[in-house]
């Protein structure tokens, strides 16, 4: 019997198993050579990929200043403008995804309804680790701006991106396990 917290983000490993019914069938090692991968299906994965990246890359130049190994100007430029980005563009994401494909896509399999749910729910969620990944950015450029160093600021950074990075790969990893195997079994919802 699965409880509600079994879908907590927080503490889930994966999808449930009675919501990978495709995900079994379409294993993530074929899905390129399937014939119902399509360029739009190439475009959202690398979409997450680019999450993933940027997040990484954020993740990098924070290390690299608590080692020493970058200035605080630096850390506060690449912080400003790569996590821009990423908020923008996450936002934007997840926007269309919840207005536009997860409703055509759950129409084509409403057994898998509940995982749909469940993404809605990260979603939601991820709109509090956006914002404290925000706070503490914003916190560390004006602590370099101040030129009140920005060792605190940026621990306080590294600490939200590690939590950042654990949770998005969760939510993409489940999110990619749920929503490709649907398009190789109906194809392109829009075609």
């Amino acid at each position: 019997m699965m409880l509600m917290n079994d879908f907590d983000i927080n503490t889930r490993d994966g999808l449930p198993a009675h919501l990978r019914l495709l995900a079994d069938r379409y294993p993530r090692d074929g899905w390129e050579s399937h014939d119902n991968f399509s360029e739009l299906t190439r475009f959202w994965l690398d979409r997450h990929l680019m999450f993933r990246k940027a997040l990484g890359m954020m993740q990098d130049e924070t290390q690299g200043f608590l080692n020493k190994e970058i200035d605080d100007q630096r850390l506060a430029h690449q912080t400003a403008r790569i996590g821009g980005f990423f908020v923008q563009n996450l936002h934007g994401h997840h926007m269309m995804e919840d207005q536009h494909y997860f409703p055509l896509l759950i129409g084509k399999e409403p057994k898998l309804g509940k995982g749909f749910e469940i993404l809605d729910a990260d979603h939601h969620a991820l709109d509090a680790h956006l914002k404290r990944f925000t706070d503490d950015a914003n916190a560390l450029i004006q602590a370099v701006q101040a030129g009140d160093g920005a060792q605190l600021s940026a621990d306080a950074l590294r600490k939200t991106l590690e939590a950042m990075e654990k949770f998005l790969n969760r939510h993409l990893t489940d999110e990619e396990e749920l929503i490709v195997p649907i398009l190789l079994e109906y194809g392109d919802p829009e075609t």
